[in-house]
């Protein structure tokens, strides 16, 4: 099992992402131009500044070379996970639904959240059980998930809201208090909180790793089957 972690000129949190993902498996950094998945059997989208978030945040990174090549493996079923910039890059590439506008407070924030699993059944979260809180921090300025009341309700009715803020913990006044939602064949997931950043006991928490661990277990199943 190889996870893939994109690095965009500005990416900030890659480091973290490959840490993380090599407590549970392999792990390799795509360069931003590459065209090639070097074999990957996840990718990573991680958080950070991509392209300088020059534009509106990951709009310009939806156009990079990397981008093509990750879209056709998200298309073709595999697993792709995007971390806070990571998320608004696949909302910008079309892989995940809705969008991601500036907080609430209009202010950076950068705290502990908790977070309710709404939805166990994914590659992303099968390592958790619905009703599940997991501690992980928060840190942006652009991470209020948008999406119409219609769509809401769609995403809602599909199962698609996978991880949802605790009761008085939405830092940046997210609809419905949603922190994380996955496509409708549910092998993309975007989410704001950084389970990279606790995946150690010493960080103050390790449950992001069980993200790590989902989808760890969901390739093993692939590949033994």
């Amino acid at each position: 099992m190889k996870f893939g972690v994109v690095r965009f000129p500005g990416s900030c949190d890659e480091h973290d992402a490959l840490l993380a993902c090599r407590r549970f498996a392999d792990a390799e950094v795509l360069w931003h131009k590459d065209r090639d998945l070097k074999g990957v059997d996840a990718v990573v989208v991680p958080g950070g500044f991509s392209y300088g978030d020059y534009l509106r945040v990951g709009a310009i990174a939806r156009f990079s070379p990397v981008m093509e090549a990750v879209t056709e493996f998200a298309l073709a079923g595999r697993p792709v996970l995007g971390i806070c910039n990571g998320f608004q890059v696949l909302c910008e590439a079309g892989l995940l639904p809705g969008a991601l506008l500036p907080n609430t407070s209009l202010r950076f924030l950068c705290r502990d959240v908790d977070l309710v699993v709404e939805n166990a059944d994914t590659p992303f979260t099968r390592a958790c059980s619905r009703g599940d809180v997991l501690s992980i921090p928060v840190k942006h300025t652009t991470g209020r998930f948008y999406a119409p009341e219609e769509a809401l309700d769609e995403l809602e009715r599909q199962g698609q809201v996978l991880l949802r803020y605790a009761d008085g913990h939405n830092p940046n006044g997210s609809a419905r208090d949603i922190a994380g939602v996955a496509n409708r064949q549910k092998n993309v997931f975007g989410l704001m909180p950084h389970p990279e950043h606790a995946t150690d006991p010493l960080a103050g928490s390790a449950d992001g790793g069980r993200i790590f661990e989902s989808l760890v277990a969901h390739v093993e199943e692939l590949v033994a089957a």
